[in-house]
Formats: C-alpha cells, structure tokens, sequence
C-alpha cells in the first residue's frame, strides 16, 4: 500500500535524523530490546554521556524517543531510559540501489584514471570526519575497532608480547565484491579511512596495512604512542 502524505515523516523528524550522530543514536534505540540509559548508549557508541544528553533532548522534542524515569539506585537523581517513541519511523534499510550505485562510481573512477593514493586522499578525510565523533573513546585502538566493526569489518584483535603493538583482522570486508573488482581502488579507500581515523585520534601509528591482495582476512598494525 502506498504511504499517504499524512504517514510521511515531518520536516522536523527529516531534520533531527539528518544529522549523523542522532541517527547512529537513534539506530542503537532501534536495535536494542531494552530501554537505554545516557551512558549506555555513551558507552557503546564511544561518546561522552554529555554529547549523547543533548541529541537525546532533541530526539525527544522531535517526538521519536520516550524516556522513562527508574528507580534510583544509589545517590542521586532517578535514572532516565530511552526507547523510541511507538509512532517514530523504522530505520530505514539500505537501499538496494546503493551496491549498484557503488559499483558504477568504482568503474566510473576507474575509467577516468583516478589513483589508489588520491582515493586514499578521500579515505582520509573521512576518517578523520569519522574519529571527531570518538573524542571521549579512550584510546585510538578502541575506537578505531568500534567504528570499524560499525562499518561491518567484523575486527578482531591481537597484542604482541609488548602489548604495544596491536594487529587488527578484519573477518569481513563489507566492500569486497568490489575490492576483489577493484583493489587498487577500493582498498585504498579502506586504508586511507583508517590512517585519517588514526591521525585524528594522535594517540597511535600505524604500521603495514595488508589488504586482500596480500593476505585474507586483512589486516592493519596499530602501535601505541
């Protein structure tokens, strides 16, 4: 049945989830069986609770998210949990459209002669887009294996003896239908999200990254400042 105009989301809710943490929030809501206080939902997305506070209020305004007052549990006020409002829209899911649409921007830059490093170049950026969001994680490891196991990577982790170098596995690659296509594209693509995520958090350096070409599953290094 097609949606009437009256079933469509308002230009305010359009507006509160246009923004990316809101909605990175309003997806944990979406996912979790339970009502979620403002530090657990802090805590899984690796922000601190008074960034979350805010979007919250917002999201609450906007009439997509409850919040229910529990019992104290200790010294202090009465511990707020949210879950989405009965009436707020289900989390859209991707588009089908949009691994065609991956597909064709790869050959198409492909096909016009873009570089692995200038893809690279983009990578970065985003990466440092992505870490802007962590600046509360504790340290760049843990928030590097959170937005990556987010992006559907699947990370794992090693330590060395030292305990100061770490080696990240990725067990799935989200891209690879398209990187096995186009390595040299869409793997640096992967490699430069990685080193502007780990430049912008400045507390790690990265060692060999090792994509698909040589070796499955992938994997990067990550040493301790």
């Amino acid at each position: 049945m097609l949606r009437t105009l009256r079933s469509l989301p308002s230009l305010d809710v359009l507006k509160t989830l246009g923004d990316d943490t809101r909605y990175a929030i309003y997806q944990e809501l979406a996912s979790s069986a339970q009502p979620l206080a403002t530090a657990e939902i802090a805590e899984a997305m690796g922000l601190h609770p008074n960034t979350v506070r805010p979007h919250l209020e917002r999201m609450r305004e906007a009439g997509l998210v409850e919040v229910r007052t529990g019992a104290p549990t200790g010294v202090g006020r009465p511990q707020h949990r949210y879950s989405l409002a009965a009436e707020a829209p289900a989390p859209a899911p991707e588009p089908p459209s949009y691994p065609m649409l991956a597909g064709m921007l790869v050959e198409l830059a492909e096909r016009t002669g873009v570089s692995g490093e200038a893809a690279a170049v983009v990578g970065r950026e985003q990466g440092r887009v992505d870490a802007a969001t962590y600046a509360a994680a504790p340290s760049c490891l843990e928030a590097l294996v959170d937005r990556l196991d987010r992006l559907g990577f699947e990370p794992s982790v090693a330590a060395d003896a030292s305990g100061e170098t770490a080696v990240i596995a990725f067990a799935q690659c989200p891209f690879r239908d398209l990187a096995e296509a186009h390595p040299d594209l869409v793997c640096a693509l992967h490699r430069g999200l990685v080193e502007g995520f780990v430049a912008e958090m400045g507390d790690a350096s990265l060692g060999p990254f090792h994509t698909l070409v040589h070796r499955d599953p992938c994997q990067v290094s990550l040493v301790s400042r």
